[in-house]
């Protein structure tokens, strides 16, 4: 088995609101999106060129070789999840493909993407090589831009700063959090997504952009130069419930190629402080690097199976703990319906070996495995191959995991979250877990009174949880 990632969505445009949470009412992701990483689903397959053994010397260096390599991609490997494919079908339409003919690449590309859309699997996907390079950038933790963190408020459109990466350019410039892009390079981003406002943004190391920014209602002109940047998922914290009772708190965005560094320090530094407990908040993490999610299972889980692959040909690979957890302290896992992929592999490996519980919202539902492969031409395809189990054999594939204490955020709820509440008393669905993991360690020590924490757990089950 390959190794994996997963990666984005980019076939389907959505749009990205000021706050990381889901609708209740629609499969839609609301996170926060960084302009230094687009998120995105599924679990593939890290790029390689696969050599091409039926092209002819008619094919070669013509606008048909990249059609047939992707072709021989899905015939070879593709694992069917939705039932559409039929295989004498798919060798019907490679005879169509090829009688055709293709005044440039963006026509055969338009014919690949018209293939592939014959499938009806939104995770096998063809990407141009501009969108393959973008793909490549948000999973290996680096990229060359000013260093900050954007979000599109959804009240009045305009793409603000969440905030600057420390160290970066537009941090040592300045820039501050709720600093509203009114421009770049002079260019009105009235109107944009916040996709091209990114794409604006990023560049080469070395090269300037001029940024135009509101700040309470004073327009500010930032030159900058672009540098790498190097992107950070982990963000910790310790929360004090009182002077000798602190619990660690650690949200991860994504499963980037930094991801278990970063998790490592952050478990290894809370341990230094003593922390007696942990929250790990998973919502709205759409995935990134499968290797990323079973390296960090394995910070958590001294045993036991984490996850396992299974191919069309039936082939399993498994994955377990390696007796190398770096803490053994309880812990409480936050989900919701923007946890998808690699995030349903972590969480459901701590869910099925009973290591902590989980809180919050059935995750989304992604238990399809892709590979990654590069074409001769500088594009790419991400083709889904396997399928994913959790350690009790649960395909979660269109169904999420559901977690063991259900705690849907209300649509009310919803419109007065804003990213400045998350892991706080504002949060409800933390200010749950955080009840949970104090009954937990209580449990364990066997101190039972936990009426000074001024929350309690029996208030919370009874009146916090919605239906599922």
């Amino acid at each position: 088995m390959e190794n994996g990632l997963i990666h984005r969505f980019p076939l389907y445009s959505t749009k990205m609101k000021h706050n990381i949470f889901l609708n209740k009412n629609r499969k839609k992701r609301i996170f926060l999106f960084s302009l230094l990483t687009f998120f995105s689903f599924g679990i593939t397959s890290m790029p390689t060129i696969l050599p091409v053994n039926s092209t002819s010397l008619v094919i070669r260096n013509s606008p048909k070789e990249v059609i047939d390599q992707v072709w021989q991609i899905v015939y070879r490997d593709y694992l069917d999840s939705s039932g559409n494919y039929k295989e004498q079908d798919w060798l019907s339409l490679r005879k169509q493909v090829l009688s055709r003919k293709y005044i440039d690449k963006s026509d055969s590309y338009e014919a690949i993407r018209s293939m592939l859309l014959s499938l009806k699997d939104p995770y096998t996907r063809f990407m141009d090589p501009k969108e393959f390079k973008e793909m490549k950038i948000d999973t290996t933790g680096e990229l060359t831009g000013v260093g900050i963190q954007l979000s599109l408020d959804k009240l009045t459109n305009e793409v603000i700063v969440v905030s600057p990466i420390e160290g970066s350019p537009a941090y040592k410039a300045g820039v501050l959090p709720k600093d509203v892009i009114v421009s770049i390079d002079t260019k009105s981003t009235k109107n944009m997504t916040i996709e091209e406002v990114v794409r604006l943004i990023r560049g080469k190391k070395g090269t300037v952009v001029t940024l135009g920014l509101r700040r309470k209602g004073n327009i500010f002109t930032y030159r900058l130069i672009r540098d790498r940047i190097e992107i950070h998922v982990v963000s910790t914290k310790i929360n004090s419930i009182r002077n000798d009772f602190n619990i660690g708190y650690i949200r991860l965005r994504q499963f980037n190629a930094n991801a278990s560094k970063e998790m490592r320090q952050a478990i290894l530094n809370l341990e230094d402080k003593k922390v007696l407990g942990y929250i790990l908040d998973l919502r709205s993490n759409p995935g990134g690097l499968l290797e990323s999610s079973v390296d960090i299972a394995r910070q958590w889980l001294d045993k036991g199976v984490i996850v396992s692959t299974q191919t069309k040909d039936g082939i399993k690979d498994i994955r377990r703990a390696n007796g190398r957890a770096l803490t053994k302290k309880p812990v409480v896992v936050i989900v919701n319906e923007g946890s998808a992929s690699a995030s349903e592999i972590l969480s459901g490996a701590i869910q099925d070996n009973n290591r902590g519980l989980l809180v919050g919202s059935t995750t989304f539902g992604k238990g399809l495995v892709q590979s990654v492969r590069s074409l001769s031409d500088g594009s790419g395809v991400t083709v889904t191959i396997a399928k994913y189990l959790t350690p009790n054999g649960t395909n979660i594939h269109e169904n999420g995991i559901i977690p063991d204490v259900v705690y849907k955020l209300s649509d009310d709820d919803l419109l007065k979250f804003t990213i400045d509440h998350i892991g706080t008393s504002k949060d409800k669905q933390y200010l749950l877990a955080e009840e949970i993991l104090i009954k937990s360690i209580n449990n364990k020590t066997k101190n039972k009174t936990s009426n000074y924490f001024g929350f309690n757990i029996k208030y919370a089950l009874n009146h916090l949880i919605y239906p599922a």
